[in-house]
């Protein structure tokens, strides 16, 4: 008896037109589809790359000389090219099948509001990722405020966010930040600490004690480059609380820029002067040291070197 024929969905032809490969020793991105490929010519194996259908970690590529190493994923899509993620307020900076690391810009919530629901890098980023599968989902780890730009990663897994977050202090090994801030610091580096609070009007405010329920927070700051009006700062967070950041600033007199919630006076870059440059994480599978960084935006560069 003839069986029926089962028509395949767009998302399991997909799925069937793509191999995975995990690497097994350090090289070029080119060089080791040569020794995987010994069956097939130079020109052939090099085509793949040409015609966007290979991707290391998640991400396309047409990069011969794209460095990978030991455990990392190739992806190869037999059938087509990759096609590339891409939007003007979020670059993806790294991505497996695990997590999701990316660049977002200023001014685009992390996460959806009473009143914002679609426009959010979580929303931007769910609906890429479902692209591939229609199962595939995307869970918060951590949030970058709408006016902050820089580094932020989500999970893709229920469970390693579930990890993440319970060993968060002992996995998130660096967070840094860049801030340009009002008038210049008596200290060229230092550290702030107190016990935040949060008001009926959802503003932070530090308190000196546990006595009316703060949760410790811990900055430190060095200054990197400073004129008669502003300051360039790197922070490092040892705790991550709301607005903490933002507060500490405040508390030492020296509000970030464009910052009217926390004491600014000034606005001249028109947006808050304040980007998550760096991130450093153990990577919650493969064990791997994982480390990014951002340029300071030439923004912020430029109004401290003007007099």
């Amino acid at each position: 008896m003839r069986q029926p024929h089962k028509h395949k969905s767009r998302a399991e032809r997909f799925r069937d037109s793509i191999k995975t490969y995990r690497v097994q020793a350090d090289d070029t991105l080119l060089n080791y589809l040569l020794t995987m490929f010994k069956d097939q010519s130079r020109t052939s194996v090099k085509s793949l790359l040409t015609h966007r259908q290979v991707a290391v970690n998640n991400s396309p590529t047409t990069k011969y000389d794209v460095p990978v190493h030991i455990g990392d994923e190739i992806k190869i899509n037999f059938l087509k090219g990759f096609k590339e993620f891409n939007h003007s307020r979020l670059r993806i900076v790294y991505e497996d099948e695990f997590v999701l690391v990316v660049d977002k810009g200023y001014g685009l919530l992390s996460v959806s509001t009473d009143r914002v629901k679609t426009k959010t890098a979580y929303r931007i980023l769910s609906d890429y990722v479902k692209e591939t599968d229609p199962s595939n989902r995307l869970f918060v780890l951590h949030r970058l405020d709408r006016d902050t730009s820089g580094l932020m990663m989500f999970a893709k897994k229920q469970g390693i966010q579930e990890t993440m977050q319970r060993s968060w202090n002992e996995m998130v090994l660096d967070r840094r930040y860049v801030a340009v801030v009002e008038g210049q610091l008596e200290k060229e580096e230092g550290e702030v600490s107190s016990y935040l609070c949060e008001n009926s009007a959802f503003e932070v405010y530090s308190t000196p004690d546990e006595s009316e329920g703060g949760q410790y927070a811990l900055t430190r700051y060095k200054v990197l480059q400073a004129n008669k009006n502003f300051s360039l700062v790197e922070l490092k967070l040892a705790t991550g609380r709301k607005n903490q950041i933002r507060v500490h600033m405040k508390d030492l007199g020296h509000s970030i820029i464009g910052d009217r919630k926390y004491g600014s006076r000034c606005n001249p870059l028109g947006r808050l002067a304040l980007h998550a440059s760096r991130l450093r994480f153990v990577h919650p599978i493969t064990r791997r040291d994982m480390f990014f960084e951002t340029p300071i935006p030439a923004s912020f560069q430029r109004l401290v070197r003007e007099k």
